[in-house]
């Protein structure tokens, strides 16, 4: 029996409707349908439109519809993105194998009535395309490209030369573009003094910038709430706040300057987003990407680094300024429950639980970034 549950065949193909040319329709039908199911379930918009583009571009690579795939359509379309020039990594098949899966295990389900009026209709009906035996193994943990890794001391510092080297260009030469390039040179700055992914950085809002009361010295930039991090599937985006570390304090400056000189050179009247764009709107995740690779190549650095290699590089230089890494893995984690993370002078101790102390760090990296600071004792508010 046919259910009408969201995404069933009944609500996204009228029965009573003689479509000119079926297969396309039902295929469409197909996608609508599994549309309102994920709707249904609270995923994300881009989440859905990701894999619906892929199921679309398994149709036009195979040039045959969903009941018609077998396995080795599906083996072949994974290993022909796997060859060419940019052949996608290795957990990028996995999650395009289990996308389809998800797809084909959609259409199999009796509960939305797909098989019955595949056969009803063509003779034939959907089966699984991926199986145990043609499937990608998750067989370690971390399957991320080895040649990205955070950038060491030297290479942060020409890439930050080389943004501002853009500006200094720019208006030696008399174009448009100057205030374009303090932006771009003061976003990427920010990004790896508070370890914020690209998203994350482009839904902030002026109001996400704190002060922190027993760090006065950082005015109000002493945390920044992160209010778009990154979502499990069919939940919110997660939450945390950011504590901006002694080592970091040259970001006071230079989030001072944008706020305070830069910013309102591009009128951006009531809009409440940190970065703005030329046209008043919010500066989007992908020209944050393109600030970073244009700074990247200008600076001379190995075309592999990615802007996500900026948050790595965050983690991992808090570690070397002696942090613990209990306290880096709080401060970067929404589910810990942490609300907040003060300074707290005076303290000694171990981190410990949600309300522990960190004791000071005795190392310090004078000249690089212009930060010459001590770590801080830092408590736990959860």
């Amino acid at each position: 029996m046919i259910t009408e549950a969201p995404g069933a065949a009944p609500l996204a193909l009228a029965s009573n409707v003689v479509h000119l040319d079926p297969e396309p329709a039902m295929f469409s039908a197909m996608r609508e349908g599994w549309a309102r199911q994920q709707a249904a379930r609270v995923l994300q918009k881009e989440t859905i439109g990701s894999r619906l583009r892929l199921v679309e571009r398994m149709g036009e690579f195979t040039g045959l519809y969903p009941w018609q795939w077998t396995p080795a359509d599906g083996e072949a379309f994974i290993a022909d993105l796997r060859s060419g020039l940019k052949p996608i990594q290795l957990s990028t098949a996995r999650t395009y194998e289990v996308m389809i899966a998800l797809f084909v295990e959609y259409l199999l389900d009796a509960r939305y009535g797909w098989v019955e009026l595949c056969l009803d209709r063509f003779g034939e009906a959907p089966q699984e395309i991926f199986h145990e035996g043609n499937s990608v193994l998750h067989a370690v943990e971390y399957e991320g490209d080895p040649r990205r890794r955070p950038l060491d001391y030297d290479e942060v510092q020409a890439l930050f030369d080389a943004a501002d080297a853009r500006v200094k260009k720019i208006r030696g030469q008399g174009r448009k573009g100057v205030l374009t390039a303090l932006r771009d040179a003061a976003v990427l700055k920010t990004i790896y003094a508070y370890g914020t992914r690209r998203t994350e950085s482009s839904r902030v809002d002026l109001v996400d910038l704190r002060r922190s009361r027993s760090a006065p010295e950082f005015d109000r930039f002493g945390s920044m709430t992160v209010r778009y991090g990154k979502s499990s599937k069919g939940a919110p985006p997660k939450r945390r706040s950011v504590l901006l570390v002694p080592e970091m304090d040259w970001a006071v400056d230079v989030l001072g300057e944008w706020i305070e000189e830069i910013r309102p050179a591009f009128s951006p009247g009531r809009h409440p987003a940190l970065w703005v764009t030329e046209r008043v709107g919010r500066l989007s995740p992908r020209s944050i990407n393109e600030a970073f690779v244009a700074a990247r190549t200008d600076g001379g650095l190995d075309e592999d680094l990615d802007l996500h290699c900026l948050r790595h590089s965050y983690i991992t230089h808090l570690t070397e300024f002696g942090y613990p890494a209990r306290f880096v893995q709080v401060l970067l984690s929404p589910q810990q429950c942490v609300q907040d993370v003060q300074h707290e002078p005076g303290a000694g101790g171990d981190l410990c639980g949600g309300g522990g102390y960190l004791p000071p760090s005795t190392r310090q990296f004078s000249g690089r970034f212009d930060a010459g600071a001590t770590g801080a004792v830092a408590r736990l508010v959860a």
